[in-house]
């Protein structure tokens, strides 16, 4: 063979280990690609391709497997329980010496080497363990045939120290130590607890809202109210929540395990604090109150509680009204409601005022004493009275209605520079007149001078009539000075002869 056939048959053979480098690179990274599509803990479904040696091939698309200890199939006395064409649910773990390596502890098929254990722990898979014994601080749990410990703490969620609840049960479990080559391994149950309860409360995030109503189960009942599960979750139904009515234990109305429906008030994620109500699924008793209770109104209730300051009438369902202190002994005074009534008893009160805005009724148990009906004097009107006091301005009486009247200084009929406190003392009777009234104020003007002017005019029509029969004067009557200067004759005549 020439060297030119050798160099070209050379390089044909070169050209062809670098197709089958490339080929193989190919391979390799298509490889890698798929099994960069999945993560430690992520959970596949595959068909079992084929069963050989120890391990259990799984078809994970495309060109690429998985391998499962064959192991994990086998019991003490049986034959593996897997075959060809297979379908099975796996968690990926980690890749081994180029081989993807999967698991199926969580679906009740238990790890028989440490190893498998071991990969649980480095991909964060559940495995299932079969709680055996108590031992101190924690239970013996069997992980198919490994001895592992499970600290009271990390059994449940509450922390279980009831020891028989759990014994001889299997759970799922998550490794959370892995030392000293398997001699010193701990799992934890409630890792996975709260785990599911998170990924419950996500879902409810979505699903829930202030407003709804929900069903749910009576999970406990406390003296201050009830918890209920909503699916996984626990949310609270204060005991001011339960019922309109006073309610004095929550285990009057509701039992654990009776299934209610209750509405959404207050929904506080980042508290974990989920609030329902039951009395807002009925109607409220305080609509249209001043409606049922109008004022003047005479109601019959139950005393139901007393304080210093009064007491509390039920009325009906949710409605209590209060008497206050002053209204319950009948006149007279009272250091505490106890002295004229007790809790339980039934009485016939009447409505003083409703506040439907802040819910509160005032009673009494007493009628509400009418007002006097006060009658303003017209204008006009001649009034008696008595002087209540002098003041700069004028002076104030006291009239026989009750009412208080104001004679200005103006209308007092004195000189102007007069001492009228000690022309008008206190309690001096005094006549007047009525000159104004402001009623929405009950204020009354009065005049002393018009009285006065009154008078005056009344005696000048009194003498006329009484001398019509004597002397007249061209026009039929004496002149005004005439008259007046016989009527002072007369007076003094009359004084001269008494």
């Amino acid at each position: 063979m020439s060297e030119e056939n050798i160099e070209s048959n050379n390089a044909n053979k070169a050209a062809g280990a670098v197709d089958q480098e490339e080929s193989f690179a190919d391979l390799l990274e298509k490889n890698r690609v798929s099994a960069g599509r999945l993560h430690p803990g992520q959970k596949v479904k595959a068909k079992v391709v084929s069963v050989s040696g120890d391990l259990v091939y799984i078809d994970l698309g495309g060109k690429s497997e998985g391998a499962i200890d064959l192991n994990e199939f086998k019991s003490e006395s049986e034959d593996p329980a897997v075959r060809e064409g297979d379908e099975i649910e796996a968690f990926f773990v980690t890749v081994q010496d180029g081989v993807m390596k999967l698991t199926t502890l969580i679906n009740g098929y238990s790890a028989v080497t440490l190893n498998a254990i071991r990969d649980a722990f480095k991909a964060g898979v559940p495995v299932n363990g079969e709680v055996k014994r108590e031992v101190k601080g924690g239970f013996e749990v069997s992980v198919g045939g490994v001895r592992c410990f499970c600290p009271f703490s990390q059994i449940d969620m509450k922390g279980g120290r009831e020891g028989g609840i759990y014994l001889g049960r299997t759970f799922p479990f998550k490794v959370l130590e892995y030392e000293k080559e398997g001699k010193n391994i701990v799992v934890s149950r409630r890792v996975l607890l709260e785990q599911e309860k998170q990924a419950r409360i996500d879902n409810l995030k979505k699903d829930l809202s202030v407003g709804m109503d929900i069903t749910c189960t009576v999970s406990s009942v406390q003296n201050f109210g009830a918890f209920v599960d909503l699916g996984g979750v626990d949310g609270l139904i204060p005991v001011s929540e339960l019922s309109w009515e006073r309610v004095g234990k929550p285990s009057d109305l509701l039992a654990t395990g009776q299934e209610v429906t209750a509405r959404i008030i207050s929904l506080d994620w980042e508290n974990s604090r989920l609030t329902l109500s039951l009395k807002a699924m009925l109607p409220d008793p305080w609509l249209n109150i001043a409606e049922k209770y109008p004022e003047d109104g005479k109601v019959t209730g139950t005393i139901v509680r007393l304080a210093p300051f009064g007491v509390f009438v039920n009325l009906e369902p949710g409605v209590d009204g209060l008497v206050h202190i002053s209204n319950l002994g009948a006149g007279r005074r009272i250091n505490h409601p106890k002295e004229v009534v007790e809790t339980g008893q039934s009485v016939e009160a009447y409505v003083l005022a409703v506040d439907e805005k802040n819910r509160r009724i005032s009673l009494s148990l007493q009628p509400k004493p009418k007002p006097e009906t006060i009658v303003l004097p017209s204008i006009g009107e001649t009034v008696d009275g008595v002087v209540e006091k002098v003041m700069p301005f004028g002076i104030f009486i006291r009239m026989n209605n009750g009412l208080s009247g104001l004679i200005p200084n103006a209308d007092s009929g004195t000189p102007a520079g007069s001492d009228r406190k000690q022309m008008f003392p206190s309690g001096m009777e005094i006549q007047a007149i009525v000159t104004e009234i402001d009623s929405s104020n009950q204020k009354i003007r009065l005049s002393r001078k018009a009285v006065m002017d009154k008078k005056s005019r009344e005696e000048f029509e009194e003498y006329k009539e009484s001398a019509s029969g004597g002397a007249e004067s061209s026009s039929g009557f004496g002149s005004l000075g005439e008259i007046l200067k016989a009527k002072m004759e007369e007076k003094k005549r009359s004084g001269q002869d008494s």
